[in-house]
């Protein structure tokens, strides 16, 4: 009996390395083949320092952009700006702090780009924070919420005027699939009554989309669009705050896509020729993707966003 187990293990073991290969092509998913060049773009990126947001900022400055990563952690972002410059010749990447936990600090930041920078033709809302223990931001809202929706919402409100200036221009929004199990969760959006770190990062992420969904509304015409990105399940620090997601991450880590794989969609919704008018869209694999029905509602996504600017006391042209 003892010798069969051992041998049934050896076979799955054996198959296993016998299609890793093959598994690993079909989990690495699309792969953005635009060749576009951004010679004369600028392109800012939040949470560019690690993972998909790194090599984000790596294919766009390869492609000839002034690429801008702004940081919460700059000697981090210095970091990962030098090893882009050292993989490519003659990068433009520059580095400035930004804490999307700080509405003083986005201000400030917005106060200063607007300042130094006089065109800003693709931002990628790429920072994110993921299933982190109950804690608020510096403003006291809830930390995912606060981080994934509320901060890249000020930041854009504060950038749209420059955005439209530039036109024609991006806005990438990296949400997730854990949208499809998120409820906006208005009577108590902070989770002061009760605290699920999952299910906060799913309504972060749900209203991410929904954002998505009502600025393309808003920017009609403008010559400006936004639309939402699944980068995948990929190997990255954002489960850092989850122990049993990071047991999961390591024992499937064959089915996750790498940082670089990651990126392609954010990437793709950057450069693609043919999403030159495509707006208010969701995107995975560099393919259109599927939307949860409660990220499809206009009311929701209005009512989301009256309820955001009143939080952070800003109002929409």
């Amino acid at each position: 009996m003892l010798l069969l187990l051992i041998a049934g293990i050896g076979v799955v073991a054996a198959l296993f390395v016998l299609f890793t290969p093959h598994i690993r092509r079909y989990s690495s998913g699309g792969v953005c083949l635009s060749k576009t060049r951004l010679d004369g773009k600028t392109v800012l990126i939040t949470g560019a320092n690690t993972g998909i947001g790194k090599e984000t900022a790596w294919d766009l400055a390869a492609r000839g952009a002034r690429v801008i990563l702004a940081c919460r952690n700059v000697e981090k972002g210095q970091e990962a700006a030098f090893e882009i410059r050292s993989k490519v010749s003659g990068a433009q990447v520059e580095v400035r702090e930004l804490d999307l936990a700080d509405t003083c600090s986005i201000r400030a930041f917005a106060q200063r780009f607007l300042k130094e920078v006089n065109q800003l033709h693709i931002l990628i809302n790429n920072a994110g924070v993921m299933m982190c223990p109950y804690m608020k931001t510096t403003d006291g809202f809830e930390m995912q919420i606060g981080v994934n929706h509320l901060g890249h919402f000020l930041l854009t409100n504060l950038l749209i005027g420059l955005l439209k200036r530039s036109a024609p221009a991006r806005i990438v929004v990296v949400s997730s699939l854990a949208h499809n199990f998120g409820w906006i969760r208005f009577h108590d959006l902070q989770s002061l009554g009760s605290y699920n770190s999952g299910l906060a990062y799913c309504q972060s992420k749900l209203a991410n989309v929904l954002f998505t969904r009502e600025l393309a509304r808003r920017l009609e015409g403008s010559g400006v669009t936004v639309n939402s990105v699944h980068p995948g399940s990929v190997k990255s620090e954002l489960v850092r705050h989850s122990t049993v997601m990071s047991l999961l991450f390591t024992l499937f880590s064959v089915f996750l896509k790498t940082p670089r794989e990651g990126a392609q969609t954010s990437v793709y919704c950057a450069v693609a020729e043919e999403l030159h008018s495509v707006s208010g869209k969701h995107f995975s694999d560099c393919s259109p993707a599927f939307v949860a029905p409660q990220a499809r509602s206009d009311k929701t996504a209005k009512t989301l966003w009256d309820v955001s600017g009143e939080l952070l006391g800003v109002e929409w042209d």
